[in-house]
């Protein structure tokens, strides 16, 4: 009982700070200039709001959006703050001029905010930058010893980069309209600008086309978005400050287009939706007049339907096999002088920029569609890093990065805030950098469900919209750490459930109300990185598949593990006192005796059987860490052949079961060489 109180007394150390201490101002993203001054201003009933110089619907809207998620924020959801005569409001907004009557790339974005103890005063060019004033408000909104209050403060801020976007692939698994707008509300909250909305692939048409039915009614299995529900969409990002760019991918990853339209393809078919993942054979003929008569009429009927000026057409891994299979594509490479597939497709991709120009559109691909025959007003965006988003703007292409953003790869923010869309332009000129114009966190979707995509996403995307928005050195990863563990919880308030999924989606796990044992396992482990998850998966994964184990509840960044390894880097340094020497304790005598409590449910469960081996190594890995603590305590070097049985017992432990990792094992490692008197060869996470 002692060990379970030490361990809830560390957690509460990590979450909370007594009323008297000044408060952290918790902002994600930083802004560009912050100065804290004396004094707050009190957030009570009679908090009103009013708008000054420039007022239109976008704008009133946007105010009454905040005051919403104000009431919500303190739950004061009854009482009347209101829009009310500047003259008198506690909040008065500031405008210049209106948006853009589609929103455009390069609007400006930059705000003023002053707060003090008598008010506080919005200033921005248009109603976007006051759109990201009132979230910066909102975020420093705090609950004080005397009421809620946000502290007086002075902030000149605006954005790195014009684009800052985040890509939800609904094609693989299909997103309901409900959870993309909680999303979206996410994206406002950290100043993110662009939705990209991956609409096809081979496992979904996911949009209704009014000129070619067959494409949502063959190609989605019922599961597609009315163009109804597309313009309410749109509308409800514009409302937010975020432009909608709609991806249909061609030619390849395109096997749902010729369920109902086989004649597209290279293949003859017949065609079905696509169940498995990776990348597939069937792609668009590119040498058929009709494949171009078709795109013609389809990518006009979308370009009606999504205003932004930009239009993403994929582009990526195409293999090529139904082209070299197919003897009239080979003759016609031939005859056109064409030498390769790379050729071909950059033919394709030429006849395809022409018709989205046709239809007032800028083009938008992946890489692969980087060739210097394309005009320069398209965008390249980069899945391979930012020395190739570096050639593109050298030769003379805006582009965009999402490489090291690409969160369902399940890697920790630290390595996601250590990416930089700039690291690759030392060579640039400041012409040729201009068209870096920012980037792109991604969620491909293999791997989640409505139930999980929100934890996928957040909150690692918030530092992702960090290192978009603020300057190039906000870098410190201790107080990106610190301003993401409140920010997370901050964005509980907009109706996303990365917090609030976890634990039903544990309790269906165990088949019980009680997961006490399961969350101290879960809370330790992270899903496997990268796409090992396919390569080691025992039984093949397809898109209809239950997404309902361990690894589909598991953060993908263990919070408790890196506190834990945190407090051992003190403790071996010889920076902990005697408190964090006792919560390091505490924490290894909750995880050994973890095993005897999770074998109570393991019998009654299908679910948990898989995650019995590493629930052992739990046990094994803290007991050992438990050892080492009581070499060091008492001073004594530990055995050789002690040492030697740990260490070949953890580096068992480090290996992947039920695709999951112990986090814990790097950190035990090191208390283990500690023991030892040696230095840590951990590898780092």
């Amino acid at each position: 009982m002692r060990a379970i109180f030490v361990v809830l007394m560390l957690c509460s150390a990590f979450l909370s700070f007594s009323a008297a201490e000044p408060r952290p101002l918790n902002l994600m993203p930083m802004p560009a200039s912050v100065q804290i001054k004396t004094g707050q201003l009190v957030i009570d009933p009679s908090f009103s709001a009013g708008i000054s110089g420039h007022s239109d619907r976008q704008l009133q809207h946007a105010l009454e959006l905040f005051l919403d998620d104000l009431r919500r924020q303190t739950g004061m959801t009854a009482l009347d703050m209101k829009l009310t005569d500047p003259a008198q409001a506690k909040l008065v907004l500031h405008c210049e001029h209106a948006n853009e009557i589609v929103q455009e790339v390069g609007e400006d974005e930059s705000y003023s905010l002053e707060t003090s103890p008598a008010g506080a005063k919005l200033d921005a060019v248009t109603p976007l930058g006051i759109m990201r004033g009132l979230q910066t408000f909102l975020q420093s909104v705090q609950t004080t010893s005397g009421g809620f209050a946000a502290p007086a403060i002075a902030i000149q801020d605006k954005p790195r980069f014009l684009w800052r976007g985040l890509m939800i692939d609904v094609g693989r698994h299909f997103i309901p309209l409900d959870v993309l707008k909680r999303n979206l509300d996410g994206m406002a909250a950290v100043k993110l600008n662009v939705f990209h909305w991956h609409l096809s692939d081979n496992q979904g048409f996911r949009v209704e086309s009014k000129k070619f039915p067959k494409l949502q009614e063959m190609g989605s299995d019922g599961l597609y978005y009315t163009q109804e529900e597309v313009r309410d969409l749109i509308a409800y990002a514009r409302d937010r400050g975020i432009r909608v760019v709609p991806e249909f991918d061609m030619p390849g990853h395109s096997t749902a287009w010729f369920v109902g339209y086989p004649e597209l393809a290279s293949g003859p078919g017949p065609y079905q939706i696509e169940r498995r993942w990776g990348v597939f054979d069937p792609a668009m003929d590119p040498t058929e007049e009709r494949t171009y008569n078709f795109l013609d009429s389809f990518i006009g009927e979308m370009a009606e339907l999504f205003p932004d000026q930009y239009f993403h057409i994929g582009g990526d891994e195409v293999n090529g096999k139904q082209w070299d299979a197919n003897p009239n594509i080979q003759a016609f490479m031939r005859t056109h002088g064409l030498k390769n597939n790379q050729d071909l497709q950059a033919y394709f991709n030429t006849r395809v920029q022409k018709i989205v120009s046709k239809h007032g559109k800028t083009m938008i691909g992946w890489d692969e569609i980087l060739r210097p025959d394309l005009p320069r007003d398209i965008v390249v965006q980069s899945w391979r890093g930012q020395d190739s988003l570096a050639v593109a703007a050298n030769q003379g292409y805006r582009g965009l990065l999402s490489f090291g953003y690409y969160v369902d790869l399940m890697w920790p923010a630290s390595r996601h805030y250590a990416i930089d869309p700039m690291s690759g332009a030392t060579n640039l000129s400041p012409e040729e950098k201009q068209r870096i114009l920012g980037g792109e966190a991604c969620m491909w979707s293999e791997y989640v469900s409505p139930e999980n995509i929100d934890s996928r996403i957040w909150p690692r995307t918030a530092v992702i919209a960090e290192r978009l928005w603020s300057p190039q050195d906000v870098t410190d990863v201790n107080s990106m750490y610190q301003r993401l563990e409140y920010v997370s919880r901050w964005l509980d308030w907009f109706g996303l459930t990365h917090n609030s999924s976890y634990e039903p989606m544990l309790r269906r796990i165990a088949g019980s109300n009680d997961i006490s044992a399961l969350r101290t396992f879960t809370d330790v482990v992270e899903p496997v990185k990268d796409y090992t998850r396919e390569e080691i998966a025992r039984v093949e994964a397809t898109s209809l598949s239950p997404l309902n184990r361990v690894i589909d509840a598991a953060r993908p960044e263990s919070a408790t593990a890196r506190r834990f390894a945190d407090l051992a880097d003190a403790l071996i340094a010889g920076r902990a006192n005697s408190e964090d020497k006792q919560y390091v304790r505490a924490f290894l005598t909750r995880w050994r005796d973890n095993q005897a409590k999770l074998q109570r449910l393991e019998t009654g469960s299908f679910l948990l059987q898989e995650i019995v081996p590493i629930s052992r190594d739990l046990s094994e890995v803290a007991t050992a860490g438990l050892q080492a603590l009581d070499y060091i305590d008492r001073g004594e070097r530990a055995p050789d052949a002690w040492a030697k049985q740990q260490s070949t017992l953890l580096e068992q432990a480090q290996k992947p079961k039920a695709q999951l990792l112990l986090m814990v094992v790097p950190p035990v490692q090191k208390l283990v060489e500690a023991s030892r008197g040696q230095k840590s060869r951990s590898p780092q996470k």
